[in-house]
């Protein structure tokens, strides 16, 4: 097999939700925007036979037998995003060839704007080495080896938006079709995510659960494939059979597709105080329905709700700590900025990270 010759830079985005928490892995509709936080891999081709990973911030280098990869088992470490994709790769009938692998990461890991689909999606294009497969297949091999290699029963919005994502704009994802269209919105207006800096442990088994507790709540409606086709009048009246945790989980998530409908209708008329309202409505449900918030996320929230120029807050992501993703008046950023990380740190004596995140374009080849 002829080895390709020459180093090539690709990269793949984060990405910030701005509001259909949750809704993914319900078949429902998500509305994130990729940002200029991304994943970088350098990638050359080696004459030792073996696929080689170098992480420049967990300063950790492995290397496999190329052709031994798709005997490889999870090793519950970083390592096992690369070796995801490559049997990935693999099932698709495209032999992983031999290279180095030179990772650089500017999305900050376990802050819910999606490191590890950033590197899932780069880690792709490098090994693929331009061999053509289409986005969306992309996109769902990436989270193949994120649910059957890693472990973690995720929707398929984080890998989608690092590789459809648009600059200047946020994308309206339909997680059952898996179609997207663009959402401009309105002037004058910046997307702030403010991290927390603590992701809870809890967190990691949380998830799975909450998957499990929205099948749970699904069983009592046969007649429907996913949350998403129950309207909230058919929750309401089966509400006496359903267990209390399961129906709260199903109401987050039913809801949480309105609000999603709601926000789209409200950037189209520039009404920035529905789409204020929808932000918080949207943690509020996150808070208390599906339980996946944390003290320092409330806080945030709270505090920044209180500061001139914000127009809604709401966490994003996971949960369990990482991020929340603000609405703030272009004019009032520079002050947000200043009187968030003050509060923050004066509460819980940690300095937050703020980014400020510009809509960006989709995965891809650096010049």
């Amino acid at each position: 097999m002829a080895v390709a010759q020459g180093v090539k830079t690709w990269r793949a985005p984060g990405r910030v939700n701005l509001i259909g928490e949750h809704t993914d892995y319900n078949q429902g509709f998500v509305l994130p925007c990729a940002i200029g936080l991304e994943c970088r891999i350098e990638a050359r081709p080696s004459s030792s036979g073996r696929l080689e990973a170098h992480s420049r911030e967990m300063r950790d280098t492995a290397e496999w037998p190329a052709g031994q990869i798709p005997s490889l088992t999870p090793q519950r470490h970083w390592t096992d995003y690369v070796v995801g994709v490559a049997k990935e790769i693999v099932a698709l009938g495209f032999p992983v060839r031999p290279m180095r692998l030179d990772i650089a990461s500017t999305v900050p890991a376990g802050s819910g704007l999606s490191s590890s689909a950033a590197l899932e999606v780069a880690t792709a294009l490098a090994l693929l080495d331009g061999r053509s497969i289409g986005k969306l297949e992309l996109a769902r091999l990436c989270q193949r080896a994120e649910r059957n290699f890693v472990g973690m029963p995720c929707g398929i919005m984080d890998q989608y938006a690092s590789v459809f994502g648009e600059s200047h704009a946020a994308i309206l994802i339909d997680c059952r079709s898996t179609d997207h269209q663009v959402v401009r919105l309105p002037d004058g207006i910046e997307i702030v995510a403010v991290n927390t800096m603590v992701k809870h442990e809890l967190g990691k088994s949380a998830y799975g659960q909450r998957v499990a507790e929205c099948q749970a709540a699904l069983a009592h409606f046969p007649a429907r494939t996913s949350l998403r086709d129950v309207t909230f009048e058919e929750l309401e009246r089966a509400a006496p059979e359903i267990p209390e945790t399961p129906l709260a989980r199903a109401k987050h998530v039913i809801l949480e597709n309105h609000r999603v409908q709601a926000f789209l209708r409200a950037s189209e008329n520039a009404d920035l105080s529905a789409m204020g309202r929808l932000f918080v409505e949207s943690h509020r449900s996150l808070q208390h329905d599906y339980e996946v918030s944390c003290e320092e996320l409330d806080f945030l929230v709270d505090q920044a709700l209180t500061i001139d120029g914000v127009i809604g807050a709401r966490m994003t992501g996971g949960g369990f700590g990482g991020c929340t993703v603000n609405l703030v008046d272009s004019k009032s950023v520079d002050e947000f900025q200043r009187a968030i990380a003050e509060r923050y740190q004066s509460r819980f004596g940690i300095q937050p990270a703020v980014y400020l995140c510009q809509p960006s374009s989709g995965a891809g080849l650096l010049d």
